[in-house]
């Protein structure tokens, strides 16, 4: 376990390095920072190591093989019927008590927070049901969720442009670093036992994780007639109430799995002891890395993003772009989740497809989309205009990748707007849109959204380019009477 720890320090290290550089010479440089936040965020830099260290290896130790074990046995065991009902309570477990989901809803004044809450993990529960659905029926992926969009941008037409970012933005921070690597493997666990494409259908619970709750508070929205709602900053906070505020909130969405592992683990799995107790210590360290990382995040980086943002608006509007293409570049490398997605895939495909490839693939996305929020800001850009064709590219790019790519690709937008994308990326684009004189409710929200449209279009280009290449590479390889086994089937 040491020997792993230190493994996760140095790979969380070189992560979180390149953020870190780029703030500090923007601090020193043109976007002058007071001496006393910037040594906080340094500080905060180096929570984030440790944070992201622990989390990782509890993931590896406990998250996924929970995931994986509850999924396996449902899958194998369990009538439809109750594995229907499991997976939706499991869908609002995992989501209600998202730190992420609970910033956002909190700038809504429109509506009751828990109400907004309470919404959008039932938008995850019952579109988690149908992710099941998809891989218990063998239903094509890229279908599905092409028909799932058309209904959301049908949806649109009757509703005011004004809440249609921040419906967007809600599908966007209900995949947070808990919830990531449950899902992956309670996917892999259930598609693994049923024998079917178990590589292909390992992918896409975290895409439809994402769907469900922008069409579930367009219906809400729609039904209430709210037609816009206030936005309010998101304030600083010090470090040790940060402290105690997430090792409370980190336990509340700790607890119920555990709880719901327990029982299973009573009733029906029946593991040996010493599964139990490695089990037991990797959610303790899951515990204590993203509490650290939560913290981290919140004190040092959610003022930081903010003075940027406003700085570059106010003094550099012609740089703005292209330094937010470098900080989304950097930030989508230190979101935990993409991590544990990243290496997910390496180990599904027998590193046929490496982690380092899908991280470059997710960091280039989000990096193109945050120079297109600062675009959006500085020419007032419709949010429609921009998420309309890049879903219409998206799902024609579908039909013509290997289906494994299409919930990889899904998978990637949902791991893309982590805590690091809500308390860095959103502050900054509030902040320059307010310096700008834009509206915030039209121009900064959906800023969330794009970062995780983004790599969904990048993963996908990629499986078109890797695509041709096997075709190609199958083409011109020598009759010599070795075969070659593909790990990915070509259409």
């Amino acid at each position: 376990m040491k020997n792993a720890l230190l493994k996760k320090l140095k790979e969380s290290f070189i992560s979180i390095l390149p953020i870190t550089i780029l703030v500090i010479i923007l601090g020193l440089t043109i976007s002058p920072i007071p001496t006393n936040t910037l040594l906080i965020f340094v500080g905060c830099c180096g929570l984030l190591v440790l944070g992201i260290s622990f989390f990782t290896l509890g993931a590896d130790t406990a998250m996924i093989p929970i995931g994986q074990q509850m999924g396996g046995y449902l899958s194998k065991k369990s009538k439809p019927w109750l594995m229907i009902v499991l997976t939706f309570i499991l869908g609002i477990i995992i989501t209600i008590a998202e730190p992420d989901l609970m910033v956002l809803a909190s700038q809504v004044s429109s509506i009751n927070t828990w109400v907004f809450i309470i919404t959008v993990s039932v938008g995850v529960g019952l579109f988690l049901v149908l992710g099941l659905l998809r891989i218990i029926f063998k239903w094509r992926i890229d279908i599905v969720i092409a028909l799932c969009y058309a209904l959301i941008f049908l949806l649109v037409i009757f509703l005011n442009q004004a809440i249609v970012p921040l419906s967007f933005d809600s599908g966007s921070v209900t995949t947070g670093p808990i919830s990531v690597p449950f899902i992956m493997a309670f996917g892999l666990g259930i598609a693994a036992a049923r024998g079917n494409k178990a590589k292909e259908d390992s992918f896409g619970l975290i895409g439809f994780a994402s769907v469900g709750p922008i069409l579930i508070v367009m219906l809400l929205m729609g039904i209430m007639g709210i037609n816009t709602a206030s936005p309010v900053e998101a304030e600083a906070v010090g470090f040790w109430g940060a402290a105690l505020s997430y090792l409370k909130d980190v336990a509340i969405i700790l607890l119920p799995i555990a709880a719901f592992f327990a029982v299973f683990q009573i009733v029906a799995l029946k593991l040996p002891r010493r599964e139990i107790w490695k089990i037991v210590i990797g959610l303790i360290y899951t515990y204590i890395g993203i509490t650290i990382f939560l913290v981290g995040v919140n004190v040092g980086f959610l003022p930081v993003g903010r003075m940027i943002g406003e700085t570059l608006a106010e003094f550099h509007p012609n740089w703005m772009i292209v330094i937010c293409a470098f900080i989304g570049f950097a930030m989508a490398l230190v979101e935990p989740a993409v991590q544990v997605l990243a290496k997910q895939i390496e180990d599904v495909t027998g590193s046929a497809i490496k982690k380092r490839t899908i991280i470059l693939c997710i960091a280039i996305g989000v990096a193109l989309a945050l120079a297109l929020c600062a675009i959006r800001i500085r020419l007032h850009i419709s949010f429609l205009w921009i998420i309309i064709p890049s879903f219409a590219l998206v799902i024609i790019l579908s039909f013509f990748v290997p289906k494994l790519f299409v919930g990889m690709a899904y998978d990637s937008g949902g791991v893309a707007t982590g805590s690091i994308a809500t308390t860095f990326a959103f502050p900054l684009i509030m902040g320059a849109c307010t310096k700008l004189g834009g509206n915030l409710l039209l121009d900064a929200f959906g800023t969330l959204a794009l970062c995780a449209g983004a790599p969904v279009l990048i993963v996908l280009l990629f499986g078109l380019i890797y695509n041709i290449g096997l075709k190609k590479q199958k083409k011109d390889e020598n009759l010599d009477g070795l075969k070659r086994v593909d790990i990915i089937e070509y259409d």
